[in-house]
């Protein structure tokens, strides 16, 4: 799947869609739970780009392929996740009980585990799921940032005031941030997100194609390259190109999924890499491909500290 998805750089899109829920009428809860809950019989209606769904107004276990960290930010009950979620260490302690079912969701896997809402980024097998439990569409790119996701999120798991304390947490993780930068970083210097792939080519991304993009920019609120912009989400580069679209602080990650390290040798003996401002200022940073391809709102929220803990490092400041 990274593989699939690595030109078109997971974390966003522009044309987003969006999706609306309205409520049905609600009848008490007879069960007794550490909050109110509301109970599997309460149903409304959400509407997708499927079709309309009656999904739970409160669901109880969710099955999701690619939005396990989303689920999570709002404390949903995830039972279900597709085998890569494993792999981000953001989420390893919150996967404790949860079970891999597969990519696409296998949906005998899905029945074992009796969800009462399944919730897939892609729907090759959505007939299948649906006969199982309400199953809702959200086609890759339906939010573009951080808020978007958590609000959607918030909404499908009927949990809007989770949504809100998360956001709240994000906003003063990220004001706390940007007073540690200050007087560290200079208001004009430029700060890139570069990745190299294991074909050796060479990438630039925005603020919502993952790669710590929404940390850099949109919480830490840093400046971009001049010739970057966030029209272009991705965009290749080629080492000719490369001195016109670097940083004052450049942060590369590699998709090497096979640990060759031959493409990220090459580069770092490369005259031009070598002959950057950034190169010369020791403000190249090598990072982790699963720690920062991660774009889900706990994988962002954590990449605000790593962000600012490797600038303070790299000045003397920790």
């Amino acid at each position: 799947m990274l593989l699939s998805v690595f030109v078109t750089a997971c974390g966003g899109t522009n044309n987003a869609s969006s999706n609306k829920t309205t409520e049905a009428t609600k009848a008490p809860s007879t069960e007794p739970t550490a909050a109110p809950e509301a109970s599997a019989a309460e149903m409304r209606s959400y509407e997708t780009t499927k079709g309309t769904v009656q999904i739970p107004v409160k669901p109880q276990r969710i099955i999701t392929d690619y939005y396990g960290g989303e689920l999570l930010s709002v404390g949903a009950n995830v039972v279900g996740v597709e085998p890569s979620t494993f792999d981000n260490p953001f989420l390893k302690d919150l996967l404790t009980n949860t079970q891999d079912v597969g990519a696409p969701v296998n949906a005998e896997k899905a029945l074992e585990l009796t969800p009462d809402l399944i919730v897939v980024m892609y729907d090759d097998n959505y007939d299948a799921l649906s006969k199982i439990a309400p199953t809702i569409h959200i086609p890759y790119g339906t939010a573009t940032n951080i808020y978007e996701t958590v609000k959607l999120f918030g909404d499908i798991v009927g949990v809007p005031d989770k949504a809100e304390q998360f956001i709240a947490d994000f906003e003063k993780k990220a004001a706390e941030g940007r007073e540690k930068l200050k007087g560290v970083v200079n208001e004009n210097d430029t700060f890139g997100i570069y990745e190299l792939t294991d074909k050796g080519e060479l990438w630039t991304f925005g603020n919502n194609a993952g790669r710590g993009g929404q940390a850099l920019y949109n919480a830490l609120k840093l400046k971009m390259p001049t010739k970057n912009s966030n029209d272009n989400q991705t965009l290749q580069l080629s080492m000719e190109l490369l001195p016109e679209y670097a940083a004052d602080y450049m942060f590369l990650t590699t998709y090497d999924p096979d640990k060759k390290g031959d493409k990220l040798k090459e580069l770092k003996e490369s005259p031009v890499w070598n002959g950057l401002d950034a190169a010369k200022n020791d403000h190249l940073f090598y990072n982790d491909f699963d720690t920062y391809y991660r774009y889900d709102p706990i994988a962002i929220t954590a990449q605000i500290d790593l962000f600012v803990d490797m600038i303070l490092e790299r000045n003397g400041k920790k």
